[in-house]
This record gives C-alpha cells, sequence and structure tokens, in this order.
C-alpha cells in the first residue's frame, strides 16, 4: 500500500432507543473520513440527534442494490490512509444487513477491520425471549415461498438448538403458520419494536401464536424465537401415523408429507415415508374398488 494503512470499522447503531449508541461509536462516526449507510437519511438523522457531524460528502450509500459496485471506492479510500465507519439502518451491520462483501474484500485485502459492537434485534430478542441461549442458530429471514421455504422450515423443525427469525410485520401470521405446520406446538417468543416506546415480547407456544397474530396484526420489526426440538425418544406408530395423516390431509405429497414428519418428531425419514406411502395407498384404495392399479406419484 503506498500511504498509511487505512481501517475499516463495523459499527453498531441503535434499533430504537439513542441512548443505547455507544461513546466509542460516537467517537468512530465523529472521526471518520467517510461513513458508509444503507440510507444516508437515516444515518444523517442519527447523527444530527447525537449532535455528531452530518456533512452529506462524509456520508456514501451502500445497501443490498449497490454494494458490489461499492467495493472498489471503499477499497480506495482504504489504500489512501482513510478510516470508513460502516453502519446500517439499525443494529449491527451484516447481521441481516448490507457489508459482509466490503467486510470480506477489505480483510482478503489486508486491512484493519474492527468492529464496535451494539445493538443487535435477534440477540436481545434472544436473553429476553425465557427460551434457552445456551445454544442457538440464527436463520434470518426465510424465503417467501416455494421449495427452499419448504427445505429451510423443515431444517428449522429438525434444528435442537433455539432458532432466531427475522420477519416482516406483514408477512408474521403466514411464517407462525408454517413454523407450526413443521415443528409442531412448540414454545415460541414474538418480540416487536425492541428498545422503542412500544416495545411487546409475546410468549407462548406457537398454536397459540398462530391465532393470536392471525386475528391482530402487528406493526414494526419483529423477531420471532423459537424452541428447538427436543432431543429424540421413541415415537409411538400411532404418533407417527396421525402427523402423516395430518399432512396428507392438509394437501403434502407423501414425499414432503415425510420430510415434515422425520423433522417434527426426530424419526428417520425411511419411516415417515412407509407410513406415507401406506396411508396413500389404503386411500387411493378405498376409492378405487374396482380393483384397478392405482397411478404413482
Amino acid at each position: 500500500m503506498s500511504g498509511p494503512p487505512g481501517s475499516l470499522v463495523v459499527v453498531a447503531t441503535p434499533i430504537g432507543n439513542l441512548g443505547d449508541l455507544s461513546e466509542r461509536a460516537k467517537e468512530v462516526l465523529k472521526t471518520a473520513d467517510v461513513v458508509c449507510c444503507e440510507d444516508t437519511r437515516r444515518t444523517r438523522a442519527l447523527l444530527t440527534a447525537c449532535s455528531l457531524p452530518s456533512n452529506p460528502r462524509r456520508l456514501r450509500s451502500l445497501h443490498g442494490h449497490n454494494e458490489a459496485e461499492r467495493l472498489a471506492g471503499v477499497l480506495a479510500l482504504l489504500e489512501a490512509g482513510k478510516t470508513v465507519a460502516l453502519v446500517s439502518d439499525a443494529g449491527t451491520p451484516t447481521i441481516s444487513d448490507p457489508g459482509g462483501r466490503v467486510v470480506a474484500a477489505a480483510a482478503a485485502a489486508g486491512f484493519s477491520v474492527r468492529a464496535v459492537p451494539g445493538p443487535s434485534a435477534p440477540l436481545s430478542a434472544l436473553v429476553v425471549s425465557g427460551l434457552a441461549t445456551d445454544r442457538f442458530c440464527f436463520e434470518g429471514f426465510l424465503p417467501r415461498k416455494g421449495p427452499e421455504r419448504r427445505r429451510r422450515l423443515a431444517e428449522l423443525a429438525a434444528e435442537e438448538r433455539t432458532v432466531v427469525v427475522l420477519e416482516a410485520p406483514g408477512r408474521l401470521a403466514t411464517l407462525l403458520a408454517d413454523l407450526q405446520r413443521a415443528c409442531g406446538d412448540r414454545r415460541v417468543a414474538i418480540c416487536r419494536e425492541l428498545t422503542k416506546v412500544h416495545e411487546e415480547v409475546w410468549r407462548g407456544r406457537l398454536d397459540d401464536a398462530e391465532r393470536r397474530f392471525a386475528e391482530d396484526p402487528v406493526r414494526g420489526e419483529v423477531v420471532v424465537v423459537v424452541e428447538g426440538r427436543p432431543p429424540a425418544r421413541g415415537v409411538a406408530d400411532e404418533v407417527v401415523a396421525a402427523t402423516v395423516g395430518a399432512r396428507l390431509s392438509a394437501g403434502d405429497t407423501p414425499r414432503s408429507a415425510a420430510d415434515a414428519t422425520a423433522a417434527a418428531l426426530g424419526i428417520p425419514r425411511r419411516r415417515a415415508y412407509a407410513e406415507a406411502l401406506a396411508q396413500r395407498d389404503r386411500t387411493e384404495g378405498s376409492a378405487n374398488p374396482s380393483g384397478a392399479a392405482p397411478g404413482r406419484r
């Protein structure tokens, strides 16, 4: 590098309460040569509210749609010895937010990459959920629909660790219904508007949550924390049959019913699939008394 090495500083910002911006974060945002941010208007408002320099020339947009094309510019600033602060609209950057490519590129190029830790909606939700915190996984946003969403839901159903999921308020009821179908009736915490005036943490079970939030839509950012699958135990044949039957009645194919049942009950998939095929064949046999061979799917 031709000049003094620059530094990229990943700075966590408040998810609601401005009092959560640390003194160290304020110092970095005050002295950084450039602040890369998702939305320059929101970051300018934050800087102004905290009496920090908010000169528009210091702010550079860096969001999901332009991060790749901004990489070269950020690396050039670091090459010139500049300090670049990276923030998201709220919380810790790169956690389901832009910035991961910039961090990876700066680290690969040998520049200093430092973190100023602070607010995080997923961690805040986890620690107030009342569920196990010793082992957990962060899922982020699920795909909105299709096979990939079903695959990820099946993976979550099989997960023994506490699971943290993000969701937009308008899709919360759909997410809870899908989680209930995939995971069964587990404990859950729905955390909304954390650290803000209308903060709410609802704790209960997925069966109740599905009904509660279908009837009463919410606003604001939502984090869903779901209890992990209990350790596998012996599962009675009647339970397997009932679970498979419910999935088939809901319109699942034998394959998807087996996947969901195996994940929810912690049993081998072949056991669930055998039950699904048996139920399918019995149903087709009763609907085809003439004895003609039923079609295979």
